[in-house]
């Protein structure tokens, strides 16, 4: 299996190559990708560097277009499939069906990869997909448990890659209307959750801090409490006089344990997030995920899952806590 990790800037995409990734995602400092948060992405130049440090290890770099633009703007986002093939990315990942349409027509040697934001669940959604516009590979959303993700696998015509470790969102993957909501900008649309300019934090005099999005409290914190990224979902309310994390408490998605279970269902790749974290989370997350990977081709019939893995995954989660997420559903 294809280990396909992120990467937010040039320094993170030569750390997950160094630590043994297959392929990185990165993408252009626009509003063309899902994550353009300011300081993040890659300039031309940037990029064509990272390509070239990429083939030079044998490693693949996609290109993430994954937004959904407007008509008004669409011209934005052609010009970045035509910048794509041009700079030499192995494939673009996009979800909108013009976008799609228009990489198929006009640079039909550049793989297409059914992005996450495109919400394909099941095998006539695949199909349809790879019939339209001549798709290579889909990524799975977020929402599925194992058994369905197993008989997708049966019958889809094109190759298929899941999240296995990173931040969950409670939405359609990215389709979020609790941001839009409160500021106005789409994920969507806008390629980011919680614009930074909307995030107001406030520091108290007994060292607790809180923090407004748009002016709406998202959260509060204590004295030396770890403060994540803040967004709507993952902040704490007040409901029915009781403060607590209403909609989704900070955790992130763990799949190692299942790793020889997507194996044998014919997953092609695993996709780890996290184009907005750190060098030092793309090296740990990259190489712990590649050691469990070499043990697993090496040797299936024995392989265990280590502690040591599960301990270093731990320190990088939101929250420092993990879960399987719809992977595990007791009731399917």
């Amino acid at each position: 299996m294809q280990l396909v990790c992120p990467a937010g800037n040039l320094p993170a995409l030569q750390a997950a190559v160094d630590a043994g990734a297959n392929a990185v995602y990165a993408g252009f400092r626009d509003q063309t990708n899902a994550r353009a948060f300011p300081g993040l992405n890659f300039s031309d130049d940037e990029l064509r560097a990272g390509i070239r440090y990429a083939h030079a290890k044998n490693a693949k770099v996609y290109l993430a277009l994954n937004t959904y633009p407007d008509s008004a703007r669409l011209r934005d986002w052609h010009a970045a499939v035509d910048k794509a093939a041009a700079l030499g990315a192995d494939a673009i990942i996009a979800a909108e069906m013009a976008v799609l349409d228009y990489a198929a027509r006009t640079h039909p040697g550049l793989p297409r990869h059914l992005s996450v934001q495109g919400s394909a669940t099941t095998a006539p959604a695949l199909r349809y997909a790879y019939e339209r516009f001549g798709i290579s590979r889909a990524v799975l959303p977020r929402v599925l448990s194992i058994q369905q993700v197993e008989r997708l696998c049966q019958n889809s015509p094109v190759a298929l890659e899941v999240f296995a470790f990173g931040s969950l969102c409670i939405m359609v993957e990215g389709r979020c209307q609790l941001s839009s909501y409160v500021t106005g900008a789409s994920p969507n649309r806008h390629g980011v959750c919680s614009p930074a300019k909307f995030v107001r934090w406030d520091e108290h005099n007994d060292g607790s801090r809180s923090v407004r999005l748009n002016d709406v409290l998202i959260d509060e914190f204590k004295p030396e409490e770890p403060a994540g990224y803040p967004t709507v979902c993952k902040g704490r309310f007040d409901v029915g006089n009781e403060i607590f994390h209403a909609l989704e408490e900070p955790t992130s998605l763990n799949t190692l344990e299942l790793l020889p279970r997507l194996k044998q269902a014919g997953v092609t790749a695993l996709k780890i997030e996290g184009r907005q974290r750190g060098v030092a989370y793309v090296s740990s997350v990259t190489r712990t995920w590649r050691k469990a990977l070499d043990r697993l081709a090496a040797d299936e019939a024995h392989w265990q899952l280590q502690p040591e893995w599960q301990s270093e995954l731990s320190r990088h989660a939101e929250g420092h806590q993990t879960t399987l997420g719809p992977y595990h559903r007791a009731w399917h």
